[in-house]
């Protein structure tokens, strides 16, 4: 038994080696044939296998938690409990597959992270490469990667995902520089249809405002509006002042 638990760890089927003995006790009380044994052994290995893959696009992803679409109260505002049939659609990842982008649009606390989050999370499960990241964070890196000359490579972190929520889009205006690195961001995933996810508390109308200017501003609306569904979420505040953001 130990040989052959080393020969399956070898093959790096670690996780037949680890229930190996189980499968066989099991096999044995239930009298099962030998493919069923093995077919048994290889199920433990693809589901382990899966499993692990969604920890490590978790851990990737950047996601701060695992939130579920059971702690979204669409009763919370009237805008939530119309939108509802559309929010639950995206949670079939059919937008994805298709290259479509999403924009939520609120006040601030209205639950636009939370709701991307959701997306989010439920797309690593479905073992899509995934990342969450706030605007300005991304901005800043790609701004920095400009004195190593590493732009390049830096671009592909945001541009490669299947899914990429950039959250709090709209809190800072952006220079001429910074709204062009946006720009290369939102028109290479538009041209590879990879889909993108905004939160802003920023309408459309106003871009022009936060970007260097106009022309910038309507060509990443462009670039979004094109192919997108867009969420305007409404209601009170869902965060504590204190305490933080209130998810529920």
């Amino acid at each position: 038994m130990t040989a052959l638990q080393d020969k399956l760890n070898t093959l790096k089927l670690d996780f037949m080696a680890k229930e190996l003995d189980g499968a066989l006790a099991d096999a044995a009380s239930r009298n099962l044939s030998h493919c069923d044994m093995l077919d048994r052994l290889a199920d433990l290995e693809i589901d382990g296998r899966q499993s692990r893959s969604i920890v490590r696009r978790f851990r990737l992803s950047k996601l701060r938690c695992q939130y579920d679409i059971a702690n979204f109260d669409f009763d919370h505002d009237k805008s939530r409990r119309q939108l509802k049939a559309k929010i639950l659609r995206l949670l079939d990842l059919d937008f994805i597959r298709q290259g479509t982008n999403v924009v939520v649009i609120g006040n601030p606390g209205v639950g636009k992270s939370f709701l991307a989050q959701i997306i989010a999370w439920k797309a690593c499960q479905a073992n899509m490469r995934v990342l969450f990241t706030q605007a300005m964070h991304m901005l800043n890196q790609l701004v920095a990667s400009q004195v190593d000359h590493s732009l390049v490579r830096k671009l592909k972190i945001y541009t490669e995902p299947e899914l990429l929520v950039c959250d709090e889009f709209g809190y800072l205006s952006l220079d001429q520089l910074t709204s062009n690195l946006l720009f290369q961001v939102i028109s290479t995933r538009h041209a590879e249809k990879r889909s993108t996810i905004i939160t802003t508390n920023t309408a459309f109308s106003e871009w022009g405002n936060i970007l260097f200017n106009t022309s910038i501003a309507t060509a990443i609306a462009d670039r979004l509006v094109e192919n997108s569904e867009v969420f305007l979420l409404g209601g009170r505040t869902r965060r504590n002042p204190l305490n933080g953001p209130v998810h529920a």
